[in-house]
Order: C-alpha cells, then sequence, then structure tokens
C-alpha cells in the first residue's frame, strides 16, 4: 500500500483532501440554541441547526411559541437567537432572499413591500427576539459550555414610530430601550443591557 501510495504521489496523481468544516453534535447545537430563550421555553422549542454541509435545517421539532436557531461556526464570534413563531415568515423570507444572494438593503425593500401588499406577514402585538452571544474562545463546540455570554433583545413592533412609542431613536443611558427602523416593517425597540450587568454574562 506504501508503495502504490509513494508511486501515485511521485506522478502526481495525489489530489490534496479538501478540508471538511466542522459542525459541533446535533446535542450541542441543541443545548446551547435553546440558552437565548428563556428558560421556561426552552425544553418545548423548535430549533434549527446545521448538517454536515453547512445547511441550515430543523434539527429539533417543537411544541411551543419558540424557535431557536444554532450557533453559524463559519461565522465570527458565538452567536444564538430564539424568537416568537409569529416572526418565522418574516424570519424564513429573509433567509430564502439571503440564499438568493441579495444584499441587506434589497431584503429590507422586498420583505418591505410584501408585508405592505399583504403577502408577508408581521405579528401586530409584537414579538420578542432573543440574542445569546460570547467570544468564540468562549465556546467549547464539544462540550458545549459557554462562558462570557451576554443577552440583548429585539421586540419587533411593524411601522412603530418615535411619535407612537415614545422611544428615542439611541439609547441615552445604558441599557435604554430605544427604536431602530421607525414607520416600517421592521421597527423593533432594541434593548441592550450593559454587558457587566448583562443576565446572560458568566
Amino acid at each position: 500500500m506504501l508503495k502504490v501510495f509513494l508511486f501515485l504521489l511521485v506522478m502526481g496523481q495525489i489530489l490534496p483532501i479538501k478540508a471538511q468544516n466542522h459542525y459541533p453534535s446535533t446535542s450541542v447545537q441543541i443545548k446551547t440554541a435553546v440558552l437565548a430563550a428563556p428558560e421556561y421555553s426552552r425544553e418545548n422549542a423548535l430549533v434549527y441547526g446545521y448538517n454536515s454541509n453547512g445547511e441550515l435545517k430543523v434539527i429539533r421539532e417543537g411544541s411551543n411559541e419558540m424557535i431557536c436557531i444554532a450557533d453559524d461556526p463559519e461565522k465570527e464570534g458565538f452567536n444564538v437567537v430564539c424568537y416568537h413563531k409569529d416572526l418565522e415568515p418574516f424570519m424564513e423570507r429573509g433567509r430564502e432572499l439571503k440564499k438568493e444572494g441579495k444584499s441587506f438593503q434589497e431584503i429590507f425593500e422586498i420583505r418591505e413591500k410584501e408585508v405592505k401588499e399583504g403577502i408577508l406577514n408581521m405579528p401586530q402585538d409584537g414579538a420578542t427576539l432573543y440574542v445569546l452571544t460570547a467570544p468564540k474562545e468562549n465556546y467549547d463546540p464539544l462540550t458545549g459550555e459557554i462562558t462570557n455570554s451576554y443577552f440583548r433583545y429585539v421586540v419587533y413592533i411593524p411601522f412603530a414610530t418615535v411619535e407612537s412609542t415614545g422611544l428615542p431613536l439611541k439609547p441615552e443611558a445604558p441599557g435604554m430601550p430605544w427604536i431602530m427602523d421607525p414607520g416600517t416593517h421592521r421597527a423593533h425597540i432594541m434593548i441592550t443591557p450593559p454587558k457587566k450587568f448583562g443576565d446572560g454574562e458568566k
């Protein structure tokens, strides 16, 4: 076998093996993805994760109002999100358009148009998205252990404005809520706690 290998190597027939991306196990992806959700909703949340080809798929079905997405190893930092199921049409449409190669601004404009035309539904009573982040070096993909994690919160309130909410366009104090994209389908309240006081910090 060694002689065959050396012969092929000399003849230039040994092709380099392309490194495969390493994705955490399904159990680790589920364990870490649901950490972004409130504790009471973690056990029965639907979870999206990545297969060995890097494709985002449902890796656990859910039975409550929460949907969670595992960390993407291809992106910088550790980042998992959970959101109310009423946001799924909005999120899924964004994923579809991103796959098509659309830019952030193109995705914004397409979804804005579709919401206004009644093609794409947005929750009218508000719906929350939870984000948990950490430096990549503080995440162990083998065990799912995370340190120095940090929460922030987004509450979608379509077409809300400064006038309708009384919220400013930027935070004027640490942790103060503020409104982003006011007057659009993507209007949302941003709540970013000071890191040293963040509920998710460990």
